[in-house]
């Protein structure tokens, strides 16, 4: 019974034996890898790149092996990044650079710069380089006011630079852009003062305005009067001609019938007539030699 027993033990043992053994050839020698999304597969044999594997199941035999590196997009934070103007004045900035590996790069990357893809050292220093080189071109007035250049001559010479090592920029965000803080008060101070100037400027136009709107006024209304004063003359002007021809026409109609004259006077006499009430006047005043008289008395 204990000889039955042994031999089963035996058997068992041998045959779990063989299952490790199957396992461990299995470990091995097993042909299936995945490429997860986003990656590439670079295939080595003994060390040497051999092929790029797509996202999905790849079959390889046993003396080859596979190395997952990612292409999506990565990034890199520069944190106070330095640089100096062309007037020597000291900037600082902090910026965040996403890239990514261009995917017919993969091989070269992986031989030369990184087995994963992360190439973000290479990022820092690479955009580091590029911060110093690009504000050193411009005086720390221009590169506030024109600090979209400035961010667009960062990313091209970056994108050219990144290029070197596979890589291309995706975008690139410039945060803490400032100069020192004794700048900074001398740049709050000139646009206090350039506030101040303007709002004079403004205030000498308003009171310029004003003053040419008073004079308009004045130069209008002395206008007005003048045309006034020559409407008056004109009408004056125009009744007195009136009025002498007038009198030229009656002098000369006076001129060729002289009874014109006389029966003027009768028509005066005859409406002093029409209006006597029948009194005799106190005195009358008779032309020489007659004397005055008294008829009262």
């Amino acid at each position: 019974m204990e000889f039955v027993d042994a031999d089963r033990r035996v058997r068992w043992l041998g045959r779990a034996a063989v299952a490790v053994g199957v396992l461990v050839v299995l470990a091995v020698v097993w042909p299936f890898y995945s490429v997860p999304t986003g990656s590439r597969g670079v295939v080595t044999q003994f060390g040497r790149i051999v092929g790029i594997e797509g996202e999905g199941l790849a079959v390889l035999p046993p003396w080859r092996k596979l190395h997952n590196f990612s292409i999506r997009a990565e990034k890199a934070d520069i944190e106070n990044a330095e640089g100096s103007t062309s007037d020597t004045q000291p900037v600082k900035v902090s910026m965040t650079v996403r890239y990514s590996i261009a995917t017919d790069r993969v091989a070269e990357v992986f031989e030369k710069y990184s087995h994963d893809g992360d190439l973000s050292s290479y990022v820092q220093t690479a955009t580091q380089e590029i911060f110093k080189a690009v504000t050193a071109r411009y005086t720390a007035p221009d590169l506030i006011a024109q600090r979209a250049k400035v961010s667009a001559d960062i990313n091209a010479a970056l994108r050219e630079k990144l290029s070197l090592y596979g890589a291309q920029v995706i975008n690139i965000d410039m945060r803490n852009f400032a100069f020192s803080e004794s700048y900074m008060h001398a740049i709050n101070d000139k646009v206090t003062q350039e506030q101040l100037r303007l709002a004079a400027e403004n205030k000498l136009r308003t009171v310029e305005a004003e003053q040419k709107q008073k004079v308009a006024v004045a130069e209008a209304e002395a206008n007005a009067r003048k045309a006034a004063a020559d409407g008056e003359a004109y009408a004056n002007l125009t009744i007195a001609k009136a009025q002498a021809e007038a009198l030229r026409v009656q002098n000369a109609a006076l001129a060729q019938n002289k009874d014109v004259l006389e029966l003027r006077r009768i028509e005066v006499e005859k409406v002093k007539a029409e209006k006597w009430n029948g009194a005799l006047p106190q005195a009358i005043y008779a032309g020489a030699p007659v004397p005055f008289l008294n008829v009262s008395k």
